[in-house]
């Protein structure tokens, strides 16, 4: 039998172009990048007769890639950050980045909020720094090819330690301000101590008209007894192709709460890799999902019950107007000695006009007895008995359309314990609407 060789797309080709160029200039051990790019090449970009990415044909969007970006000059970082405005409003530890680079000039590393620890990632990758142990606490995620695209690009980052209670949020501030389209590849690790506790924001920013390639990776490490609170918002701009990620493994008695609001991009694409690793913890995931235009919106979510008594919950609402895509895929493992899992999986999409879709593909993988396990998804129009009871007290269309796509979407932000991040999270949903009308 002839061998069968795969043709490489041009994407494809510059990718193995720009790791030959970069690989002996990006800090750390060449060896495990040199091993993730190996395994990328394997299969290249993801297609649709990949299952995870049926619905997001990576092969087909990334027509072109960006060039990765560089270090930007001290004034060009002062002018992106002080014109980001996503969650800008929230009292809070800022830890910034421009164009993919980590700007440790804005950070007062002597003047800590009291147990958080930060290491620049370039510093530590190119130290050989202890923690570096502690990266991956996902490993089924190794095997995902934007995971692994990340990995053998990633030039700047954080870790952060975090070893007791901490009041003030922590802001990872992503500012994307280059004119032309760049590409970048950020890594943060979170290290939340046992019995620690912090509220992590996450903000992702770019210039519009510019095809940016941002590709981030949060990796979250959650001790026994823990508290996190996790808010990401995708502000990016109306050109770039967003790829991030989120691998968190989960101890035992913790509390950890996700939300991920999407109101920019042109395409994107946000995995969820969760591992439930001690007893009686507890885990939401939410995400809360604006698309206009021709937008394209991935929300991709497998959360892994590896202990028993635990419980989860994942609500992900979606509004759709115009031509735009939504994307829904979750999934729920439950293995044989996760005994009393509780895990409640809903997807809800509402179609504001008749050009839009949505694919849902929520999956139960089961293998214990004694469980609770459930899945739902609903796609729709506003209810027009609603919509008429409104009018019918005198507001116009739009603004009774408007009430009822923010008390739709309002359900999946209520959780978020920050007030002044909930507040901000509202004002993004209004902003959006008022934009509609």
């Amino acid at each position: 039998m002839a061998d069968v060789t795969l043709m490489k797309t041009p994407a494809e080709t510059a990718l193995a172009q720009a790791f030959e160029s970069a690989k002996t200039s990006l800090p750390g051990q060449a060896e495990s990048r040199a091993q993730a790019f190996e395994q990328f090449t394997q299969r290249g970009l993801p297609h649709r007769r990949v299952e995870e990415f049926k619905y997001t044909d990576l092969r087909a969007m990334m027509r072109e890639i960006a060039p990765f970006a560089g270090v930007p000059a001290a004034d060009e970082a002062r002018a992106a950050l002080a014109g980001a405005k996503a969650l800008a409003s929230v009292k809070a530890l800022q830890v910034p980045f421009v164009n993919g680079h980590f700007v440790r000039e804005a950070v007062d590393f002597h003047n800590l909020p009291e147990n958080v620890e930060i290491v620049p990632l370039a510093e530590a990758l190119a130290e050989n720094h202890d923690w570096l142990a502690r990266l991956s606490p996902v490993p089924w995620a190794n095997d995902n090819p934007v995971y692994q695209l990340n990995t053998s690009f990633m030039a700047d980052g954080v870790m952060i330690r975090i070893a007791g209670p901490v009041e003030m949020p922590v802001h990872l501030r992503f500012v994307t301000s280059a004119a032309s389209a760049v590409a970048t590849a950020t890594r943060i690790l979170v290290v939340v101590e046992e019995g620690a506790s912090v509220t992590l924001l996450e903000t992702h920013e770019s210039t519009d008209g510019a095809n940016h390639q941002p590709n981030d990776v949060i990796e979250m490490i959650a001790g026994d007894r823990t508290n996190v609170q996790h808010v990401r918002i995708n502000a990016e701009g109306d050109k770039a192709l967003a790829l991030s990620t989120l691998a968190a493994r989960i101890g035992g008695d913790a509390l950890f709460n996700s939300i991920n609001v999407v109101a920019g991009s042109a395409t994107s694409r946000h995995q969820v890799f969760a591992v439930l690793d001690g007893e009686n913890t507890n885990l939401r995931v939410n995400g809360a999902t604006m698309l206009k235009g021709v937008q394209h919106a991935d929300s991709t979510l497998v959360v892994e019950h590896a202990a028993p008594h635990c419980e989860s919950r994942e609500l992900f609402k979606t509004v759709i107007d115009n031509e735009a895509t939504g994307v829904f895929q979750g999934k729920i493992i439950v293995p044989h000695h996760a005994q009393k899992t509780d895990g409640r999986m809903m997807s809800a999409a509402l179609l504001l006009e008749e050009g839009g879709s949505m694919n849902n593909k929520p999956e139960l993988e089961i293998f214990a007895d004694d469980v609770q396990c459930a899945h739902g998804a609903t796609c729709g129009q506003l209810d027009e008995d609603l919509l008429f009871y409104l009018m019918a007290r005198g507001l116009p269309k739009k603004e009774a359309e408007r009430l009822l796509v923010q008390a739709f979407l309002g359900e999946a932000l209520e959780f978020v314990e920050n007030e002044a991040a909930r507040e901000a999270l509202i004002e993004t949903v209004e902003g959006w609407l008022k934009a509609r009308t």
